[in-house]
């Protein structure tokens, strides 16, 4: 079976199941590759190359700017370090990094927020040909003192205000953390703590001074590790994904050859506005493509309240962001809209039905209706600064309405992707102005061949008519494996094929679609998995229910709950606060249902649940889960898709109620 489409072709057949082994559906590259994958062209060894030949190329072009902040914390205009500058900063922290007794191959951690400090460190590590490490706190406690410990990270730079926090796990990682490089300064309390650990501290002025622009490059391969990027495992520990030099430079080129191909590649006349963070796969990409094209880089300041001030003060051309960023961007925009009266609001909305008819008929953005951008949509391009033309959105799937509005109203070219840290960030994207891919994340990128493998247990087949099955990824911007972890490896990488463990249906036009998860494990709006089994386990220790259903997806930011009550440990409550009625009324009442959520979150909170992995609301169900209603299997394990069938309309007034009962967002 082969499914007739636009912009993907099939260059292998489809394959029967056999020996256990599910069927898998045809394998399909993009239009833009149908002879053959994006190659990287000989004499790419590292992503140091980019940088360095962008200097050549425009050494006093801007290259990282961040924003002066004079006394009263007013924040200026954008102060910039010009391309030269900052290889001349990078060869200096690079060679004091060797003068510790870092060699090539050894591991520096990178704590902190989006920043110059942050671009110079990883440049740093690049020019020697070291493996750079990024580590963050989001992971859960301790994942900093894991990722220390587990990849051996030996010298790490680190923002001022993460120090505290580095500190506080030093004792416990001083056997393989040496020296730490704040990105600003450091305390003489702090400098002192090190040294009786045996660890070297120092600011960034001093370490700068440490180094030498006198100094021998190595020799590196593209086949080098170029970094270690931790992940959330299912359960437990990260999983630290290897990234080779070529998976990094192959995953920069595709950006640059889709880009050139369907809309317009990145030139030193553009900026980039940084404020995804840099230790997910996402932004580097993006930031590193930026480095290549000699473009320039602002970042932010690290607080949302000012995003918007900050983005009007760079005036990017470049925006990436995320489904949430963009869904309070929607919100504020419509309240707006709503808010200037009947007359203004008839005239937005038709000039927003006639520029969607045309873009609904394949004219392009910037011709589907010129005269009403300018009349109606300048002033929410001015929102951005006036001169994006370019917007992407990864992380998690964007809602259709907020992407239609956004594709409308911006005045500028919107992409949405897909991918994985273990695909080197983005393995599908959605082509500009290709509207038909709305609400899809597009077609495999010219490094990346995909096919869908079938899920008989969930009842996907990806044989079928409308094919959908597992996405599975083949190509030279892959993982090169789990670090330490072969087991883990050997789970996911399966005769050349990453298994991605996302559900995906091919659309006709070759686009694809997300609309499940492989295992129990999901993503929330902000990007953050969760591993919902384990979730359910820990509140089932909870001694005032017999069981619960956990349920979130990837367009909302928190889970809600159906759990079935003891009836006793319920009636029991009923009677010590004078409340009457039945079982199935004292399940219905307000007060019954707080007070079961509040213990199960806090049963959570014992167990060291994350914040976005507690419940916002809970509906409680008198009748056990059942085989009748087919809710659960003969072994008694929840049939999620069922479940959510059943219980759809409930599900839909839980978030209602959180929505409601949260405090607004100043």
């Amino acid at each position: 079976m082969t499914m007739p489409t636009a912009y993907t072709v099939a260059v292998e057949d489809a394959t029967p199941e056999s020996g256990g082994k599910p069927s898998g559906g045809p394998v399909y590259r993009s239009i833009y590759a149908k002879d053959g994958l994006l190659q990287l062209p000989t004499g790419f060894e590292s992503p140091w190359q980019f940088f360095s030949d962008s200097v050549k190329r425009n050494p006093g072009n801007r290259m990282l700017g961040r924003r002066q902040t004079n006394g009263d914390s007013k924040a200026g205009s954008y102060v910039w370090l010009t391309y030269q500058e900052a290889y001349d900063a990078a060869i200096r922290m690079g060679s004091a990094i060797r003068k510790c007794g870092v060699n090539p191959g050894d591991c520096c951690g990178i704590y902190g927020s989006n920043c110059p400090e942050w671009i110079i460190s990883m440049e740093a590590c690049n020019s020697q040909a070291i493996t750079y490490v990024p580590l963050y706190d989001t992971l859960g406690a301790n994942a900093v003192e894991f990722i220390i410990n587990h990849a051996e990270v030996s010298i790490a730079f680190v923002q001022e205000n993460k120090l505290a926090s580095i500190f506080s796990c030093l004792p416990r990682c001083s056997t393989q953390l040496k020296t730490i490089v704040s990105f600003n300064n450091v305390s003489s309390v702090h400098k002192k703590e090190a040294e009786e650990l045996g660890v070297s501290c120092y600011s960034w002025e001093e370490f700068y001074q440490l180094g030498s622009l006198d100094c021998e490059l190595p020799s590196k391969l593209k086949t080098n590790i170029c970094t270690i990027m931790y992940t959330s495992g299912t359960t437990g520990e990260p999983k630290g994904v290897i990234l080779n030099n070529a998976a990094i430079m192959a995953e920069v080129l595709s950006v640059d050859h889709i880009l050139l191909l369907t809309d317009k590649v990145a030139t030193e006349e553009d900026s980039y506005f940084s404020f995804l963070p840099l230790a997910h796969v996402y932004d580097q990409i993006m930031e590193t493509y930026c480095i290549y094209k000699g473009s320039s880089i602002g970042f932010w300041r690290g607080d949302i309240r000012f995003l918007l001030d900050d983005i009007q003060e760079l005036k990017p051309t470049i925006f990436s962001g995320v489904p949430r960023v963009y869904d309070r961007i929607y919100s504020g925009i419509l309240n707006k809209v709503s808010s200037g009266g009947s007359l203004r609001k008839m005239l937005f909305d038709y000039a927003y039905n006639y520029k969607l008819g045309y873009l609904s008929k394949g004219v392009p953005q910037e011709k589907a209706a010129p005269l009403l951008d300018k009349l109606v949509f300048d002033k929410i391009k001015e929102a951005f600064g006036g001169r994006v033309r370019l917007f992407l959105s990864g992380a998690a799937p964007l809602p259709r309405h907020v992407e239609e509005f956004l594709r409308v109203t911006s005045c500028a070219t919107l992409s949405q992707g897909y991918g994985l840290t273990e695909s080197c960030g983005g393995c599908l994207t959605s082509i500009a102005n290709v509207f038909t891919m709305m609400g899809t994340v597009g077609v495999p990128v010219t490094t990346i061949e995909v096919r869908l493998e079938s899920v008989p247990d969930m009842g996907y087949d990806a044989l079928s008519s409308t094919p959908r099955g597992e996405i599975c990824l083949r190509g030279s911007t892959l993982f090169s494996g789990y670090h330490k972890r072969q087991d883990l490896t050997e789970d996911v990488l399966i005769d050349g094929w990453f298994h991605t463990g996302d559900i995906g249906e091919w659309q006709p036009d070759g686009s694809m679609k997300i609309i499940d998860r492989k295992k129990n494990i999901f993503k929330l709006s902000q990007g953050e998995y969760v591993a919902v089994e384990n979730i359910e386990n820990i509140f089932l220790q909870c001694p005032l229910i017999t069981s619960i259903w956990v349920y979130g997806n990837s367009f909302e930011s928190f889970l809600v709950g159906v759990a079935v009550p003891d009836q006793k440990a319920l009636e029991d409550w009923a009677r010590n606060h004078n409340v009457t009625g039945d079982f199935k009324s004292l399940c219905e009442n307000l007060n019954a249902r707080k007070y079961i959520l509040d213990e199960l979150n806090s049963n959570g909170q014992k167990h060291h649940l994350r914040g976005f992995e507690l419940l916002k609301a809970i509906h409680l169900e008198p009748y056990p889960f059942d085989m009748e209603r087919d809710l659960i299997t003969p072994t008694f394990k929840l049939k999620r898709p069922q479940l959510l069938k059943y219980y759809k309309e409930r599900i839909d007034q839980l978030y209602e109620e959180a929505k409601k009962a949260a405090k607004p967002i100043s």
